[in-house]
């Protein structure tokens, strides 16, 4: 039975190779609460960990960013570059190749402390096959567009494969490589605002039409957005050439301002306290606290970095994706918005679980169960979304098309 499972899985027919988002959701949900256990069973019981170089947090920062974040944001472009350019979705065949490549990452960065730098060598070029494929797939219909106004998502893959070779690079000269992870977590903090530009305009106008609000109209403006990336993209520059400086902390403390500023955008009334918008809301407000947190501790010696840096680790980037995950893949898979309470009961566990990892920097917390605590949360979330949505992504879309944007069977 497992043979034949794999076996149907494999095949470019299988209905998880129809849209782009199907299998790197999926990869995604299993990969978030997995990863997260085995930290937990480090953290709690000493459980050895693949001896990846870095050492366990490295490995930990470097699967959830290449790993977890990686499959989510190569299923959301390849399924919303089509959509917004115009043309047919991407082939079954370059979608099973990407998806190889992410295991294969996966399986080299893993046996990169057994195998030595043969492996890390495969890491690293299993992860910029990935990313280099992403690009090569998306640069034509980016560029063709008149108006070209969806090449942020372009220059996003373009910083993450420099981070994930810069990462690779200093992996195999034996020196420590974690600059390049933060450095990663900046380029995920400016494609979340770049992406939920487009992502929140059908979502909070919805919101506000379902709520029968009359004469308002939610935009979101370009000019508060590109001050937004601006200043993230600003510090996350001087954190990798001047770390732990004031200066960073001051433009840390800028970024903070701008999402702030970008949540005016934002404030449409009680249209706004429908669970879809406010999780959306609620990724941009973690983002901004992260920053405040990391400015603050660095202007001011607070010594609460770490609660910022894991604000938008677990807050900002777990909640964003969470969030389209939930919403874009119902509505990829042929289903309407879900009405059932298990995505926002997963949106305010990812919420609870970004506070307490926050809590445990503060002095006096106890560290070991705080983090005990917040993986726990932040698996049930990521646990709720597989099991709703894992069998909308392995099967048929309900509506009977076929493809990402529904097209009628020939």
């Amino acid at each position: 039975m497992l043979t034949a499972l794999l076996r149907g899985l494999v095949g470019v027919s299988h209905p998880v190779w129809m849209c782009g988002l199907r299998p790197f959701f999926l990869l995604a949900t299993l990969a978030a609460p997995a990863l997260m256990l085995v930290w937990l069973a480090f953290l709690g019981h000493g459980l050895p960990l693949p001896p990846t170089v870095g050492g366990p947090f490295v490995w930990h920062a470097h699967e959830l960013l290449f790993g977890f974040a990686l499959a989510a944001t190569a299923g959301f472009l390849l399924t919303v570059v089509p959509e917004f350019t115009g043309g047919g979705d991407f082939t079954a065949v370059s979608v099973r190749w990407l998806a190889f490549a992410w295991l294969l990452g996966r399986a080299g960065f893993w046996s990169s402390g057994w195998l030595g730098a043969p492996a890390l060598a495969v890491s690293g070029l299993a992860h910029l096959a990935l990313l280099c494929g992403l690009g090569w797939l998306a640069a034509p219909r980016l560029w063709r567009d008149p108006e070209r106004k969806h090449l942020a998502f372009l220059w996003a893959v373009a910083g993450l494969a420099v981070c994930v070779a810069g990462f690779h690079v200093d992996a195999l000269r034996g020196e420590h490589p974690a600059r390049w992870l933060h450095a990663a977590l900046g380029v995920y903090m400016m494609l979340i605002v770049v992406a939920m530009s487009r992502v929140s305009m059908r979502i909070v106008n919805h919101a506000i039409e379902e709520a029968g609000v009359v004469g308002v109209e939610y935009r979101a403006r370009p000019p508060r957005r590109n001050l937004a990336t601006f200043c993230i993209g600003l510090y996350t520059a001087a954190e990798f050439f001047l770390p732990e400086s004031r200066i960073s902390g001051w433009l840390a403390l800028a970024a903070a301002a701008a999402l702030l500023n970008l949540l005016n955008d934002w404030h449409i009334g009680r249209a706004l306290f429908s669970h879809r918008p406010l999780m959306l809301y609620g990724v941009y407000a973690f983002m901004a606290a992260g920053y405040a947190i990391m400015g603050a501790a660095l202007v001011f010696a607070t010594g609460a970095f770490s609660a910022g840096r894991h604000l938008l680790a677990v807050g900002a980037l777990g909640l964003a994706i969470f969030a389209v995950m939930g919403i874009a893949g119902r509505a990829h898979c042929g289903m309407t918005f879900e009405t059932r309470q298990w995505l926002p009961i997963g949106a305010v566990l990812l919420a609870a679980a970004a506070l307490a990892r926050a809590l445990a920097a503060w002095p006096g917390a106890n560290a070991p169960v705080v983090w005990l605590v917040s993986g726990l949360l932040w698996s049930m979330a990521f646990g709720l979304y597989a099991g709703y949505m894992a069998p909308l992504l392995l099967t048929a879309r309900a509506d009977g098309l076929l493809g990402c944007k529904g097209t009628a069977i020939p």
